[in-house]
């Protein structure tokens, strides 16, 4: 069993994206920018946000924190959000999910450029993936295909199985591992809580991506030997071992299901680093102007 190191690799790609940012300034270039508008006051959306500004620092990054009461109405965010679509200085921006229930966040997302839009959540974007057009993918899925890739992990005709399917991580993962490239090339099972056989087809898996959001669903029993297996998961479970009373806990139950594997992603530091990294990939694209939209 391979444990699949989401901090070192992410950690390795975010050296890869300061040297590039640091040829682009030597050379005159513009410093790529990223945004982010942050509503409320949401402990998960904060560190996360906290998190992403930090990067751009290390980076080399321009970032700029735009924050928001909860009480803030729909229409005043949209402004916003179309001020940052008219600043030039500004190369992609994201609006933290997610929002006070009386703003419509479909309606948000819409409204971001999609030439901005470095979360890969604007229907043109999502549509462009899933045709294997160029465009910008979502962070969370990105950041597990460079994990397959740099591990070099074999998913050609292999059977992979999507536990979830949300349009964050279930949907354009599966999308992405049914695409004609490598990593992709898989034949692809999307499960979901109307599964009936959901054990059974895990089983027939080479590759799991767990990302239901259920604290250790995916048991041992569900996964044959030599199975690759890619958490997603990560719920604040209470805890009497840690300072916060919480852990962070996957949608896999680690101990008893990684002796089966041949590789496996940890909780943390497994796919949660790579999602930040791949918005920075994602900002520097950006930057560059590197996406073509036809």
């Amino acid at each position: 069993m391979e444990l699949i190191d989401g901090k070192a690799v992410a950690a390795q790609i975010k050296l890869e994206l300061a040297e590039e940012v640091k040829k682009i300034k030597a050379a005159g270039g513009k410093t790529p920018h990223l945004a982010a508008i942050l509503v409320g006051h949401d402990g998960g959306s904060e560190t996360y946000v906290a998190s992403k500004v930090k990067t751009c620092e290390e980076i080399g990054f321009k970032s700029s924190l735009i924050r928001f009461e909860d009480s803030v109405t729909e229409a005043a965010l949209l402004q916003q959000v179309i001020a940052l679509n008219n600043d030039t200085d500004v190369d992609g921006f994201i609006v933290q999910l997610p929002l006070p229930k009386h703003i419509s966040e479909q309606k948000v997302i819409e409204t971001i450029d999609y030439r901005k839009d470095v979360d890969g959540f604007h229907p043109i974007n999502v549509g462009r993936m899933s045709i294997g057009l160029p465009c910008f993918v979502s962070a969370t899925p990105a950041g597990i295909v460079e994990l397959l890739r740099r591990y070099q992990i074999d998913t050609q005709g292999k059977h992979c199985v999507v536990l979830g399917r949300s349009n964050i991580v279930g949907k354009p993962m599966a999308s992405l591992m049914m695409q004609k490239s490598n990593p992709g090339d898989s034949t692809v099972t999307v499960c979901h809580s109307r599964t009936k056989n959901i054990k059974d087809l895990c089983l027939q898996a080479d590759i799991i991506i767990a990302a239901l959001g259920s604290p250790e669903f995916l048991t041992a029993d569900m996964v044959k030997p030599g199975a690759v297996v890619i958490d997603v998961g990560t719920t604040r479970v209470p805890s009497d071992k840690t300072k916060s009373g919480f852990k962070l806990t996957g949608d896999v139950k680690f101990e008893e299901v990684a002796p089966k594997c041949s590789f496996i992603t940890p909780v943390p530091g497994g796919v949660g680093p790579m999602t930040i990294i791949s918005l920075m990939k994602n900002t520097l694209l950006a930057g560059k102007k590197a996406i073509h939209f036809a």
